[in-house]
């Protein structure tokens, strides 16, 4: 087996690859369980480049999958924060613990989901608030930094897509091509902080045909569940992946 893991090391790495399918496919808050699982095979800093190939693979799948159906002026109102969010996020690799990082994630995305289910009491205030500049810039920058410094953008950008009451394909394509585009960005950054080297690119091959398939079992999931039921799908993900982040 290449990388020399052990047969239990490559069975985690296995689930990890069809959750990243399968967030990929639109249920997005698997990709904290993606997230997870290389941590626990993996120490926490080097998990993040080796989990980043993978999901760049999870990325191209979806985007075939779902390019025609993106929402490109939502795309552009967050690609430029979510820029200067990962460009914040490589320079607060060598100043900030995981230890700090890991609660002030979490709690951040425990108001966003708390904000969206308080939505249809609060109204107005809040329909106002999640179509302003403000807000698209404040989410793409913190998508931008938590994918740069844990992979774990996938809550906050589910949050965004959702905020902006996307219909559940177009969220998934939308999704798709904002995470290619800024996983891709930050290929060189990982590399420059020595997280992606040959076996980066070694186990992104082998977990290839599960993340493939697992896209197109979400594909077919997708088409048998409601938007209402995809919509809390998405809030429950998010909060368990705060619960983590936050006690874990």
């Amino acid at each position: 087996m290449p990388l020399h893991l052990s047969t239990n090391s490559w069975l985690i790495l296995c689930v990890a690859g069809i959750t990243i399918g399968l967030a990929k496919s639109g249920l997005s808050g698997l990709g904290i369980v993606a997230v997870l699982l290389f941590a626990e095979v993996f120490p926490a800093r080097e998990s993040t480049g080796m989990l980043l190939l993978s999901l760049v693979v999870g990325d191209c799948c979806s985007v075939i999958q779902f390019h025609r159906l993106a929402d490109w002026k939502q795309l552009r109102r967050v690609i430029l924060p979510a820029i200067l969010g990962v460009l914040v996020g490589w320079w607060s690799l060598d100043h900030v613990t995981d230890a700090h990082l890991r609660p002030i994630m979490g709690y951040i995305i425990l108001i966003l989901v708390a904000l969206q289910l308080l939505r249809k009491q609060l109204g107005v205030l809040i329909e106002t608030s999640y179509h302003g500049h403000w807000f698209a810039w404040a989410m793409g920058g913190l998508g931008g930094w938590t994918t740069m410094m844990a992979n774990a953008a996938g809550p906050v950008m589910s949050l965004f897509f959702l905020a902006m009451k996307l219909p559940k394909f177009v969220f998934v394509g939308t999704s798709a091509w904002f995470f290619l585009g800024i996983n891709l960005f930050k290929v060189p950054f990982s590399i420059n902080l020595g997280l992606i080297h040959w076996d980066t690119l070694e186990l992104a091959l082998c977990l290839s045909p599960l993340i493939f398939l697992s896209v197109h079992f979400g594909r077919w999931l997708l088409n048998h569940i409601s938007q209402n039921l995809f919509e809390i799908m998405i809030l429950l993900f998010a909060f368990i992946g705060t619960i983590r982040l936050i006690w874990f």
